[in-house]
């Protein structure tokens, strides 16, 4: 297959790398909107540096696209492709706000095409394992969720303003999770959030640490908390806890955790250092999953619609926080 990939970012040039040696990849095109930068990708990888516009004409169209641009871009590029009759494939978000998400997958619906969004943590092993339990009932039934995403740091001031905030940006990642491995919808939000780290956060209208309390659709109970600030090291897990047994995903000699009790485990000596190392294999599964899905050899596994779900979920958040109150998800828009 000749595939296409617009973005070689941080996680662009990952997923750059991870193409160039799939065995069901021929040719990989690179474009960016630094030509430099993709030119350095290029080189790298053995792909072949485009434009964006040579992506969608000229020497004619890739099989599929993969989008690791700009967030502002997500959205154009997903239309573009779905008018090009591209499937694609795109980092989340689709956009930061719900007009955005609604218009672009509208285009998708609108041209029959498929969109497959980057919610990783569905392909990692641990959270497979946790829905599998789940649904076969090995917890009996659930009734707490103790969700957790911790960065070793902060991102650069200029990231804050073009993120869309800590719910949007981070937390999305466990609302999505959290409706996969339960299979319930969120009912109900209780957001709150601290400022009280490093000014910067509070010059862009954000906070660094948030938590979050969810009532799911049969009653279960679900915490998500977040912060940018967790100095011994990235720490993303989730605890199931049921009527029979109890289950936790993230929990190994890497987590970034240590025991106060006098024979409890101490720190660990190679904690995640960050998202990439922590989900490599998942990364790898996902782009593996959505070329099986353009070779017709797989249902979507991350229809775009699912995106809009998680963002609803953050956009509730952001009212109740901002209101000091409860939230019901019929006050959301997009439903």
């Amino acid at each position: 297959m000749r595939i296409g990939l617009i973005g070689t970012g941080r996680i662009g040039t990952f997923h750059a790398e991870v193409l160039s040696r799939h065995p069901a990849v021929g040719s990989l095109l690179v474009a960016d909107a630094d030509p430099e930068r993709a030119a350095a990708v290029a080189t790298r990888t053995g792909a072949t540096a485009v434009t964006v516009d040579a992506m969608f004409g000229g020497g004619g169209l890739p099989d599929a696209l993969v989008i690791c641009s700009a967030t502002s871009a997500h959205a154009p590029l997903i239309a573009r492709a779905a008018r090009a009759g591209l499937p694609a494939f795109c980092e989340k978000p689709i956009a930061l706000d719900l007009p955005g998400t609604l218009g672009a997958l509208a285009e998708v619906e609108a041209a029959g095409s498929v969109l497959q969004l980057g919610f990783m943590r569905r392909f990692d092993a641990g959270y497979a394992e946790a829905r599998a339990a789940v649904r076969e009932g090995r917890l009996g039934r659930l009734h707490t969720v103790r969700a957790t995403t911790s960065d070793p740091a902060p991102p650069p001031a200029a990231y804050l303003p073009l993120s869309g905030g800590l719910y949007r940006d981070c937390l999305v990642h466990d609302f999505d999770i959290l409706r996969w491995v339960t299979g319930r919808e969120v009912r109900e939000v209780y957001a709150t959030g601290s400022d009280a780290g490093p000014a910067m956060f509070r010059e862009a209208g954000d906070v660094d640490t948030a938590a979050v309390l969810l009532t799911l659709d049969d009653g279960t109970l679900a915490t998500a908390t977040a912060t940018r600030c967790n100095g011994a090291g990235y720490d993303v897990r989730m605890e199931l806890a049921g009527e029979l047994d109890q289950l936790a995903v993230g929990l190994d000699d890497r987590t970034p955790l240590t025991s106060a009790e006098p024979d409890g485990p101490g720190a660990p000596p190679k904690p995640w250092p960050g998202f990439l190392e922590r989900f490599a294999p998942a990364y790898e599964a996902e782009l593996d999953a959505f070329l099986r899905v353009v070779r017709g050899e797989l249902a979507n596994p991350c229809d775009g619609r699912e995106a809009l779900h998680a963002l609803r979920i953050a956009e509730a958040c952001e009212v109740s926080r901002r209101e000091r109150r409860p939230v019901a998800m019929t006050e959301i828009p997009g439903g």
